[in-house]
């Protein structure tokens, strides 16, 4: 091949000058794009000020809360009295149960003698009439009565054991020591003693180490122990809280008479233990406590996650169902009406522009709070949605096929079974199992605004902001559910596409 001469190249370059002289856009289109995304980027940046909500935020506390996920707490408190005593006290509903003694807390007790000044008895005045020309009769009470004492103020002598010293061991490197007056914590290498005489909180010395806090001079102070759990020390109060891993009282809770016992015990007393109810056998008595579990509610989760599938499957159904039929009128090459099109369309636009949340609130409203609302909601946006795609789907097809069928004076309902359906049928029946495996998540979300559903039950759990450990085992029903739903879809829809087209 011979090379041009440069007097053949400026000739060729004068003909075509948009060959050799490429446009300022074609030549910087890359490179400004990326710079427009890295100043859009900064933009975004500065005008959420993301940089001060990751300096300000309270990442303890994130990790608190992501701790009560998989741990629970254990909050004893030692309340300490004028006398010199002491009492350990438990919530009443704790996860150790009514008699609590765990082996972490060591306690010296002794019998004392207290003497308690019992308050004078009361009676109460009757009202005094008011007067016809006053407003009230000169002397009278205000309130219209008065409680006066009946006698003099009665001392009771009581005898009981009391605590005179508290050892908690929050783990191996922390300790707490609590005697009336004074409070000693060691936590690795470090101690700190606290004075307490009912009013103020007085540390010894002038700075608190790393994990103890005080807002202000004389208020509580607040130690933290990082994943073995933390502290406050009040005036007259230390209350404790120890974290363990793992969630309390999963099986039986603490109102069970199989609560405490370990696995070899439990299936012992089902197998061969006498009953402990004589009406019905240990198997059925184990079975029914766990299911009426009162702290983790077994039976009703279970409830309201089969509602949520069953909601998500015959929203999408219906959906299905109506959409179907719809989208062959909204198809420009399968109806000839132009009205028919676009008021088949424009109902779609209609149907999916309103979010399913909103549709959610819209039904939760007119049917009250239930799966009811729930089924709406799905059935209404997926109506929209999966229309809009089945209509584009159809207008997509092949028409030689169609016309091949036409062709040999078959009629209309014959071509679109067997010039159509072929060509969108798999389309189809893969859109629906994916709105149905997106539909199971979608039905947590809305259930949350009342249409029942394990949504709902989930958003009551995080409104406590204390039951973490019950929205963490909701949240994994729904993500075991989600793989399984995502699984059977997958296998469902290769099957399916796969059979249609051999």
């Amino acid at each position: 091949m011979s090379k041009l001469h440069l007097s053949e190249m400026a000739a060729v370059e004068a003909r075509h000058p948009e060959i050799f002289t490429r446009p300022f856009w074609s030549r910087f289109r890359m490179p400004l794009i990326v710079l427009g995304a890295i100043l859009y980027g900064l933009y975004c940046w500065w005008f959420f000020a993301i940089g001060a909500v990751f300096q300000n935020a309270n990442w303890s506390l994130a990790g608190t809360y992501l701790a009560d996920w998989v741990s629970y707490e254990v909050r004893p408190e030692i309340r300490m009295a004028d006398d010199g005593t002491m009492q350990i006290r438990y919530p009443r509903f704790s996860p150790l149960g009514d008699n609590p003694n765990p082996d972490w807390v060591i306690a010296m007790r002794e019998t004392v003698t207290h003497r308690i000044e019992a308050p004078a008895a009361t009676a109460a005045q009757p009202a005094v009439k008011k007067s016809a020309t006053s407003f009230m009769t000169a002397g009278a009470p205000l309130g219209g009565s008065t409680a006066a004492p009946t006698g003099e103020a009665k001392a009771e002598v009581r005898t009981e054991e009391v605590v005179t010293r508290a050892e908690i061991v929050m783990s191996g490197s922390a300790r707490i020591e609590v005697v009336p007056g004074e409070v000693l914590v060691r936590y690795g290498d470090e101690s700190l003693r606290v004075f307490v005489d009912g009013k103020t909180v007085l540390p010894d010395g002038d700075a608190l180490p790393g994990w103890a806090t005080q807002k202000r001079p004389g208020e509580k102070i607040v130690l933290s122990f990082g994943m073995a759990g933390w502290a406050e020390i009040e005036a007259d109060e230390v209350s404790i809280r120890k974290r363990f891993l793992g969630w309390a009282n999963f099986v039986f809770d603490t109102q069970s008479p199989f609560f405490g016992k370990s696995a070899s015990e439990v299936m012992s007393l089902i197998a061969s233990g006498e009953r402990i109810d004589p009406s019905r056998s240990n198997l059925s008595l184990a079975w029914n406590n766990v299911l009426y579990n009162s702290e983790w509610q077994h039976l009703d989760v279970w409830t309201k996650l089969l509602q949520t599938i069953v909601m998500a499957f015959v929203g999408t159904v219906l959906a299905t169902l109506v959409a179907f039929p719809l989208a062959f009128m909204a198809a420009r090459n399968i109806t000839s009406n132009w009205l028919s099109n676009q008021l088949t369309k424009r109902f779609f636009d209609f149907l999916r522009s309103v979010d399913m949340l909103i549709w959610a609130l819209f039904f939760t409203r007119a049917f009250g709070p239930g799966p009811l609302a729930g089924m709406s909601a799905i059935f209404f946006t997926d109506t929209g949605t999966l229309g809009k795609l089945y209509s584009e789907a159809l207008e997509n097809i092949d028409d030689k096929q169609r016309e091949g069928v036409k062709s040999v004076g078959a009629p209309g309902v014959a071509v679109q079974r067997f010039g159509v359906l072929p060509q969108v049928l798999p389309v189809f029946a893969s859109q629906a199992l994916y709105f149905w495996e997106s539909n199971t998540r979608s039905a947590t979300i809305i259930g949350a605004v009342g249409a029942g559903g394990i949504g709902l039950k989930l958003w009551e759990a995080m409104r406590t902001n204390s039951d973490w450990e019950n929205v963490a085992y909701m949240v994994l029903l729904i993500l075991i559910v989600v793989f399984v739903f995502d699984a059977i879809s997958n296998a469902l829809r290769a099957r399916l596409i796969g059979r249609m087209r051999t």
